[in-house]
């Protein structure tokens, strides 16, 4: 059996929890002598460059494998691709357009006859290996989760749906504010109650058009670009919806006296985030960069069978 990750619910409570544990201790080389994959499908600099550290990190052979190099369903059709992959490495993991391409990836190697877990390095509707990353970042701040009050501002895109979901499993609140017709869809809501009741912390999601009523008090302000891959075609129009929705220091002002400020980056300086506001003294940025290579480490290990010191080995979950 494999485990993967393709959404931040994959990992539930329980396994969220292990992984950020894991990203925190020293860890076997678990991939000696072994490979794994890595498809970009879509552009990459710090997904890249953390999941390639992270391999090494772990004692294994990272291959890097552009769009152009396999063709996904041009060249070559996704199934035949995932399982030709398998045949070298010990994980595959891919940046892709669709999140169907993920799925049907797994599909095609439930039969493999070893396990090759696959790890979602963003899709259209998720990015977990920064969501991971996201929660790091906030606990090595503030010294916990459970009960931090977290303001999304923009674009309910697919990294703020893996941020609302690790925060409703760790017991961290969301309030996530976005114009109309760009925040989270009512299926987003209830996936994020659900994990929310599963883990029993309290961690609650909140959604309004008004920015400084969710930054109001906030513990984390977190930002992401208005125009995400994908949206170029839409890019005059989300400027205009969006204009609002800034984060400048006048909004930060209205955060918790030790609020700290996130972007998973690449930032657009007048745009989404004011150039005070990414480089004055709550911005926590650069550190928020660096967790990505803890974060895919972490996840890396855990979806290969790792388990934190101090608790008992099991076997990996059976794929759903």
């Amino acid at each position: 059996m494999s485990r993967d990750v393709l959404r931040v619910a994959d990992l539930g409570a329980g396994g969220l929890g292990e992984v950020l544990e894991l990203a925190g201790q020293t860890l076997p080389p678990l991939l000696e002598r072994q490979g794994v994959a890595l498809v970009f499908e879509r552009p990459s600099a710090r997904t890249r460059n953390a999941c390639e550290m992270a391999v090494v990190q772990l004692g294994g052979h990272p291959v890097t494998i552009r769009a152009e190099e396999v063709g996904l369903d041009e060249r070559e059709q996704v199934e035949d691709v995932a399982r030709t992959l398998a045949c070298y490495h010990s994980l595959l993991a891919a940046r892709v357009a669709r999140h169907s391409t993920l799925e049907r990836m797994a599909r095609a190697l439930l039969t493999w006859p070893r396990p090759v877990p696959v790890v979602n390095l963003l899709s259209d509707l998720e990015h977990p290996t920064q969501a991971i990353a996201d929660l790091l970042t906030i606990r090595q701040e503030l010294g916990r989760l459970a009960g931090v009050r977290v303001a999304y501002v923009g674009d309910a895109n697919n990294v703020c749906r893996s941020l609302v979901d690790a925060c409703a499993l760790s017991g961290a609140s969301v309030a996530v504010a976005s114009p109309e017709g760009y925040g989270l869809r009512p299926a987003d809501l209830e996936r994020a109650e659900g994990l929310s009741s599963e883990a029993g912390l309290g961690g609650q999601v909140s959604c309004t058009t008004r920015p400084e009523e969710a930054v109001e008090g906030a513990d984390v302000v977190y930002t992401d670009v208005w125009v995400s891959m994908g949206d170029e075609q839409e890019a005059a129009r989300r400027r205009l919806d969006l204009a609002g929705y800034r984060v400048d220091e006048r909004l930060l002002g209205r955060a918790g006296a030790g609020a700290v400020f996130l972007h998973c980056l690449p930032a657009h300086r007048g745009e989404e985030v004011s150039a005070e506001a990414i480089e004055g003294p709550r911005s926590r940025v650069w550190r928020q960069a660096e967790q990505r290579m803890h974060a895919a480490r972490a996840l890396f290990a855990y979806v290969l069978g790792a388990r934190p010191a101090g608790t008992v080995s099991v076997a990996p979950a059976a794929r759903g």
